[in-house]
């Protein structure tokens, strides 16, 4: 087996949220297929209890603790410098020289790096092939974050975009191929930078379909048979705080003039103050981090994904999905998950329309959508199916 060195930003386990499941995924393919060199941070304390778990699909790690509010000290010198602060932020001489002395003593064949901001460490190499999953366009995230905003954040999140797009169009005519996580995200990424579109290629995420099943016994974590919405997602990501802030304030009271005893459950870890917040309020509860999230989805009545901000897939949805749910969405929270709407979940777009469709779903909860949901993830959200798309892009003379 061939060597590779694989470079995260977050320590890519357990694969619990957002990009620690795509990341810990790509893991197990590669370590499949190579003899894998990781190198990544932990940003969370309590993540140090599953280094043995990435160590032993591994031949070597080195593992850094990224502490945060040391990292947004570091991000100041991209004012100095010019640079992205994504950059200085994920920065570690440590982990620089380790990578530099894995490839003194090791044969490294290939490099594969997720996310932008860890390219830094693999300047062009000789006889190397790279590869980038960018996952998302974060660049055009921090663009909706300044729009979000008011000066001076608005201002720093614009820089940001501006810079990190550069950075982004960069690496991708550098690297040899670049990854998005799904067709809609790629195909925007060409438009964006049309000279690296022969490069540029997609890998849609998946979902555990035997672990996500309706099929299990669970208990109901629900006190009432009162009809239930959920919305799951680690709850100190500024555009989730940001979508159940709105759905709680402008949506939930529309709902709740029309239909009696429901209840709005938020469901994921590190509530920050102002999500806290919103368990004061009548018929909303904040859990904080649950052990398993299957319970709350499949003994809720409707699962939802308000989000304004997003880029790429949200796992959210696709886990639901597959656990045979009934799911609203925005616009925003379907872009790049081929699924119909009305006919295998249900997007809907402003406060008066989010609360219409739910009425609606609540008073009429008989229908086929939660069966179509999962017979989609089944069909096209399967990790083994999406990975396989990486096989003519890694293996040997590609």
């Amino acid at each position: 087996m061939e060597n590779l060195l694989y470079l995260t930003h977050r320590i890519p386990y357990p694969p619990n949220k957002g990009d620690k499941i795509r990341s810990y995924h790509l893991l197990k393919y590669l370590s499949e297929r190579y003899r894998v060199y990781l190198g990544t941070f932990i940003d969370v304390e309590e993540d140090w209890q599953y280094t043995e778990k990435v160590k032993n699909l591994c031949v070597d790690t080195c593992l850094i603790k990224l502490n945060p509010k040391i990292a947004k000290l570091r991000c100041l010198a991209g004012f100095a410098t010019g640079n992205p602060l994504t950059l200085p932020y994920y920065y570690d001489k440590a982990l620089k020289k380790w990578i530099d002395n894995v490839f003194d003593k090791e044969s490294i064949a290939k490099v594969v790096v997720f996310s932008a901001a860890m390219t830094q460490y693999v300047p062009k190499i000789n006889n190397v092939k790279r590869f980038i999953d960018f996952v998302d366009i974060d660049s055009d995230k921090w663009k909706q974050f300044a729009q979000s905003k008011s000066w001076p954040l608005s201002w720093i999140y614009r820089r940001e975009s501006e810079l990190l797009l550069g950075y982004e169009k960069q690496i991708a005519h550098e690297f040899d191929k670049s990854t998005f996580v799904s067709l809609k995200e790629a195909e925007l990424f060409k438009e964006m930078a049309p000279e690296v579109s022969e490069k540029v290629e997609y890998f849609n995420n998946g979902v555990d379909v035997d672990f996500f099943s309706p099929a299990h016994q669970l208990s109901n974590p629900y006190s009432s048979d009162n009809r239930i919405l959920v919305f799951v997602g680690a709850m100190d990501y500024w555009a989730n705080i940001d979508a159940v802030e709105w759905f709680a304030h402008t949506v939930f009271p529309l709902i709740r003039s029309k239909i009696d005893g429901v209840q709005f459950y938020i469901v994921g870890s590190n509530p920050t103050p102002e999500v806290m917040a919103l368990d004061t309020l009548q018929g909303i509860t904040v859990t904080g981090k649950v052990e398993d999230v299957r319970p709350y989805l499949k003994f809720s009545s409707i699962a939802i994904a308000p989000l304004r901000i997003a880029r790429g897939i949200q796992n959210k949805v696709l886990e639901a999905m597959a656990m045979e749910k009934i799911v609203v969405a925005s616009p925003q929270a379907v872009e790049g998950i081929q699924a119909i709407n009305k006919e295998e979940l249900y997007v809907a777009d402003g406060s008066q329309a989010f609360a219409d469709q739910i009425i609606s779903l609540l008073e009429n909860n008989s229908n086929n959508v939660p069966v179509a949901a999962r017979e989609r993830i089944l069909t096209d959200y399967t990790w083994p199916v999406n990975l396989a798309r990486l096989d003519h892009l890694l293996m040997p003379n590609t």
